[in-house]
């Protein structure tokens, strides 16, 4: 599968998804209500917002569940697998290029028609938050694709949330040559592209070569006016360039459910707006909801499995938990071999996921998504005097509102048993 149209049919046939298509709804906090709706009841759901003509999707990857179902896996090892394999394969898938006009046309619609959303009320304006942005590397023969948030300005365009990675990068690199950076924004493509533009590989590796890699092969057409590559199956692509000039961009809810800040952020003015001759649907990612924390926590997840099963023999299992917004904290059960196993995991983890506040590890007889064994190992298994790790004025995460200056304390609890004393910590069994 590739359209999102072919996505959306499979999981009608599958019962995943809910329709809500009756009378177009208010673009303000409706939908917000009727994603979260849908999220407790594990399904998807398509509705109409009043002003557009497109159709919006939300809540494709509301679970682990469904994410695993378009990865074509079973397991938490065997997805950690594929990420970490597609990683690998990166620059060695062969893409075929196809005509742009065979897939899209132009629209007869201006950026106030674009389905954009104001989800509560304390939002700096309304958002499309599905957004996969791809610009040129400037000082490299390759392209970066990276997930942001767009805040729709009235007569202007778009301002972009830019954080200092790559595409940040790519900007401020062409600043200074006095230079706009052109980019194609993909809106409505498969779960699976969006996964990957989260990825975060080396600067200089496409994500879009991890896409291909995860569906066994992709293809993709040169948008008309900067010649960018895009995903032909893309319901949404619209051309402009990120100027010089800023916006005051925000509040915004973020993946812990509390709003962001304002910042001065750079203003997209938009050129070519296209859609596809045959998929229009529109993803609408829900601010703090659980697909948002799925798409950006998951490849987080695999890179923290990666790290830590290099310094301890096995990893039953990595958690990105949802009460840290899939972001902020972890829960890893593992086999040792040492006492010292557990403080290993710490350290690794941290390392892996340099945003992350507070590593809990567990033995494997723990279940890390069972929040009760867990609070069980830390009330028997920990002790503050020797299992407990504290990493004053480390670098955090800018979603942590209680950071001061970027800086946080970071915490690791050892909740593993001394090997030596096993029996004492194993619950009972029947025979």
């Amino acid at each position: 599968m590739r359209s999102l149209m072919e996505i959306i049919n499979d999981l009608r046939d599958s019962g995943f998804l809910k329709e809500e298509l009756g009378r177009p709804l208010p673009r303000d906090y409706v939908p917000t209500k009727i994603i979260k709706k849908a999220e407790i009841e594990g399904k998807a759901v398509v509705f109409k917002v009043e002003g557009s003509p497109l159709t919006c999707v939300a809540n494709l990857v509301g679970s682990r569940k469904m994410l695993y179902r378009y990865l074509r896996v079973s397991s938490d090892q065997e997805a950690y697998s594929t990420i970490l394999g597609s990683l690998s394969q990166t620059r060695k898938q062969r893409m075929a290029e196809e005509r742009f006009n065979d897939f899209f046309e132009v629209a007869n619609i201006g950026c106030e028609e674009l389905p954009s959303i104001k989800f509560y009320p304390n939002d700096g304006g309304r958002y499309i938050t599905s957004s996969i942005v791809v610009a040129r590397t400037p000082e490299l023969h390759s392209y970066n694709a990276s997930v942001h948030r767009l805040m729709y300005v009235p007569g202007k365009g778009f301002s972009i949330r830019l954080v200092p990675r790559h595409l940040y990068a790519i900007y401020r690199k062409n600043l200074e040559n006095s230079e706009a950076t052109p980019v194609a924004i993909s809106v409505g493509v498969n779960p699976l592209h969006l996964l990957s533009a989260a990825v975060s590989p080396p600067y200089g590796h496409f994500e879009m070569e991890i896409y291909a890699s995860l569906v066994g092969g992709a293809s993709y057409v040169k948008t008309p006016l900067y010649g960018l590559p895009v995903d032909p199956y893309a319901s949404v692509v619209i051309e402009g360039k990120i100027t010089e000039e800023v916006i005051k961009e925000g509040p915004f809810v973020d993946l812990l459910e509390t709003y962001d800040r304002v910042r001065n952020q750079p203003l997209i003015k938009v050129d070519k707006i296209y859609v596809n001759k045959k998929s229009r649907f529109f993803h609408v990612i829900l601010p703090g909801g659980k697909e948002h924390k799925v798409l950006m926590g998951f490849p987080r997840e695999a890179a923290i499995w990666d790290a830590v099963r290099k310094v301890v023999p096995f990893v039953r299992g990595v958690r990105l938990t949802e009460g840290g917004g899939g972001w902020l904290h972890a829960v890893i059960s593992i086999r040792r071999n040492s006492d010292g196993d557990g403080k290993s995991a710490i350290m690794a983890a941290f390392a892996a996921h340099p945003s992350l506040k507070h590593v809990v590890v567990v033995d494997e007889d723990i279940d890390p998504d069972n929040y009760a064994d867990i609070e069980w190992a830390i009330a028997t298994r920990f002790q503050a005097s020797k299992g407990l790790v504290v990493i004053n004025n480390a670098r955090g995460s800018s979603l942590d509102p209680s950071a001061e200056d970027g800086l946080t304390a970071k915490v690791g609890i050892d909740a593993t048993y001394p090997l030596k004393e096993k029996e004492r910590f194993m619950r009972p069994t029947l025979p």
